[in-house]
């Protein structure tokens, strides 16, 4: 059984991008393969995929959730929506010297005030007075991890985004996407590689750190996903020629794995805290795109669930020796399913 210490390492400060390059199609490629790393340009992932493989992509838009305010006491307040729940209502994180009473009210960007409502666990019941989206993307800022250390500027709002997003409702951009550019997306098409979409809306609790050695005590975020019949109509095509089903990052892959859990891919929409570590036994996804991830994550122990502990140890070595660009805006990876999860325990939790 594996415990966090396991999946910790050091990681120079000089290698976490800070800015995406001018190119969104620009950045490195580390395929493992197997014990074999090879280093390689993202653009070769046309090379790297077969006519008849299935790229699967995240959807999901990253709202402009994060606001600055006052209380009504005139307590400053920062707040960060965490999800959508209805045209006028949200879950949020709201930090503040003083808790807010449920029935105040919070003033937003000097532009509009919310009111509080009842808690929810960690996050905050606040009910908007109009439509939420449109108020978020009049009012809000895009807000970057927190290890980005500069604020949201226009180029970020431009690049910490999808081009095919269009799904509004994530705090997180799914960042294994934001390489593609839509002329690589039209040669993958010419080549004759399918694509399909799902979406997730990605929660702040994807930047959580997991707080307990032993991670059966660990408790996942949860996030809501949906699966359309016309993709799980092309997973099982795909599945049925025997051709890969080729997650574009760990968000999709845990839509698709959650969604999988009776053994074949179900369509629908629900909330998933599927926690995947090495022992799990994956169901749909036989291939993943993926950036590198923070030190003792639950994204770490994903991909190393998928393509094998010590592979993944191996990747990252040679990564951080060959100066990779780390996290959000960072290089990316090719994995495989490394067929090897039995060899291992592990725990699954939805």
């Amino acid at each position: 059984m594996y415990s966090l210490s396991d999946f910790d390492f050091d990681l120079p400060q000089a290698l976490i991008a800070q800015t995406p390059l001018a190119e969104r199609s620009a950045s490195r490629l580390l395929h493992v393969d197997g014990d074999a790393l090879h280093d390689r340009a993202f653009t070769d992932i046309v090379d790297l995929v077969a006519p008849g493989d299935l790229l699967v992509f995240n959807d999901t838009r990253v709202l402009k959730a994060r606001f600055f305010g006052v209380k009504s006491s005139g307590g400053k307040v920062e707040v960060l929506i965490e999800r959508v729940l209805d045209q006028r209502t949200v879950h949020a994180q709201v930090r503040a010297s003083k808790s807010p009473p449920s029935g105040s009210t919070i003033r937003l960007a000097d532009a509009f005030d919310v009111e509080v409502g009842e808690r929810a666990g960690e996050f905050y019941t606040l009910r908007f007075p109009a439509d939420v989206f449109d108020l978020i993307e009049q009012h809000g800022r895009l807000p970057l991890p927190p290890y980005i250390d500069h604020a949201a500027d226009a180029f970020d709002e431009q690049r910490y985004q999808t081009v095919y997003a269009s799904q509004p409702g994530a705090v997180a951009a799914p960042t294994a996407g934001l390489h593609f550019d839509q002329p690589l997306l039209d040669r993958l098409r010419d080549k004759g590689v399918r694509i399909a979409f799902v979406t997730l809306h990605v929660g702040a609790g994807t930047f959580q750190p997991v707080r307990t050695e032993n991670l059966a005590e660990h408790r996942m975020h949860s996030e809501w996903y949906t699966i359309s019949q016309q993709t799980a109509d092309a997973v099982r095509e795909v599945k049925a020629a025997g051709r890969n089903v080729i997650a574009v990052g760990t968000t999709s892959l845990r839509a698709l794995e959650s969604a999988s859990q009776s053994g074949d891919l179900q369509p629908g929409s629900a909330d998933t805290a599927l926690f995947i570590t090495p022992g799990y036994q994956f169901k749909t996804v036989t291939r993943l795109i993926t950036n590198f991830h923070l030190p003792k994550s639950t994204l770490l122990m994903l991909v190393s669930a998928f393509a094998g502990y010590r592979q993944i140890r191996a990747a990252y070595a040679h990564a951080i020796a060959n100066n990779y660009r780390f996290f959000s805006y960072g290089d990316a990876m090719l994995l495989t399913c490394s067929g090897r999860n039995a060899d291992t325990l592990g725990t699954v939790r939805q």
